[in-house]
């Protein structure tokens, strides 16, 4: 089937939307799969091209050779040739195969989901960190596709896929890519060497680290700016932000979290992507608590957050304990909410307003405490070092200057009750 999507755009590059739906019972139903072409439109619009039309095929299973069968590739250059399009966009990730014979038989520029999230990527990244992850993303995805590769991948600033730190590349040799690649993974081993630096740093402080988390275009980055004035990038699209960034939170009862960002993540997001962005992703596995963050306004939330926690269970994250936020409730949201059993608590808030941030930080807080013991301790005067410790290092909940020393009643992680220990007085 095809429809017609968009009016055309002379001034942007215009491409067929193409997917494969397969009879098994296990793949993805038919509305899941208009759902996904759905955000891959959106994906096209965020890489600057515009999406003119869309067609799907039902086959048992894709083709190993050109993807789809040769009745639709018929039909698709008459589409081509109708809407005045400039290439297609295949759902699926291509092999060098499929793509290679899909340009020949097709004579256009044949792309895959993959190559549009990457360019994305490279559009998007600006940190010296974000661009070193890109590239080797960028580079490891077109090292299997050097050998007999076709028009798409031989021609330098044609439009989506060819942007970014590794255009220059595309025509150089299998030895110079693989010596560039061992040289990013060095410089990639540096910054998880740095990140753990950082985070030695947090842990000797005891501050609590939670990390935000959820689907790209959820909000997250709204989130952090709203409680921390990051003044990181947020607009209304996909993958607005990739670059980490840590702010310090104050909690209504005084004590301070690290609040992070993460990247967004998304529907068969690359291999290479989730490999070149470890370091960053390596983050969630060392925080407290995980504010999984849904877009309570997209009607495919509930596959959305299905996603988040396949993505987290690869990062064996699935243990981290989860507040999910549903976001945007400002909007038009359908009720009731989707359900979510793997959630320590569930938070309504609109980041954009500002509505249910005071009570998201309240449960924060809470779920923190939840992990931690009270512990009431009477520490002499001339432990001045220790009672200076405590202040910086746990939450006080009652504070007390005595004739024998401060009476402190505080909750403790295992470090500070061990160092307490000896000054602990029994309820």
């Amino acid at each position: 089937m095809a429809k017609e999507l968009h009016e055309l755009n002379d001034l942007e590059e215009r491409v067929i939307l193409v997917a494969v739906e397969m009879d098994d019972r296990r793949s993805r139903s038919a509305m899941e799969t208009e759902a996904c072409l759905d955000e891959l439109e959106e994906l096209i619009k965020t890489a600057g091209a515009t999406a003119v039309a869309r067609t799907i095929q039902k086959r048992e299973r894709i083709h190993p050779g050109h993807y789809l069968g040769t009745g639709k590739i018929e039909e698709l250059k008459t589409m081509l040739a109708a809407y005045d399009a400039t290439g297609i966009v295949c759902d699926d990730e291509l092999s060098p195969a499929q793509m290679k014979n899909l340009e020949q038989m097709l004579g256009t520029k044949v792309m895959d989901r993959t190559m549009v999230i990457l360019d994305i990527f490279a559009a998007r990244a600006l940190s010296g960190e974000g661009k070193i992850q890109v590239e080797l993303a960028q580079l490891k995805y077109r090292l299997s596709r050097l050998v007999g590769i076709g028009a798409s991948m031989s021609r330098l600033g044609g439009g989506i896929g060819t942007r970014g730190p590794g255009e220059t590349k595309l025509e150089t040799d299998r030895r110079y890519i693989k010596e560039r690649i061992a040289e990013l993974n060095r410089e990639a081993q540096d910054i998880r060497t740095h990140r753990e630096l950082l985070r030695n740093q947090r842990s000797k402080k005891g501050t609590p680290v939670v990390s935000l988390v959820g689907y790209t275009n959820a909000g997250k980055s709204t989130i952090l700016n709203y409680l921390s004035d990051a003044g990181v990038l947020a607009e209304n699209k996909l993958f607005a932000t990739l670059d980490t960034t840590t702010r310090k939170v104050e909690l209504p009862g005084g004590s301070e979290i690290f609040l992070t960002d993460t990247v967004g993540f998304i529907q068969k997001l690359p291999h290479h992507l989730v490999q070149a962005f470890r370091a960053t992703l390596e983050e969630l596995q060392y925080a407290d608590i995980l504010l999984h963050v849904v877009d309570a306004s997209n009607p495919n939330r509930a596959e959305h957050m299905k996603v988040v926690y396949e993505t987290l269970k690869s990062l064996k994250c699935e243990n981290t304990p989860v507040i999910t936020v549903f976001n945007k409730m400002d909007n038009d949201v359908e009720l009731p909410l989707p359900m979510d059993t793997m959630a320590r608590d569930i938070v309504q808030v609109s980041a954009w307003k500002g509505d249910g941030m005071d009570l998201l930080l309240e449960r924060i807080e809470k779920l923190l405490q939840s992990f931690r013991k009270s512990m009431t301790a009477l520490v002499p005067y001339t432990e001045g070092s220790l009672i200076g410790w405590v202040h910086g290092r746990c939450e006080i909940i009652r504070e007390e200057h005595t004739a024998e020393g401060v009476l402190l009643e505080v909750y403790v992680d295992e470090e500070s009750a061990n160092r307490l220990a000896k000054f602990k007085v029994e309820a």
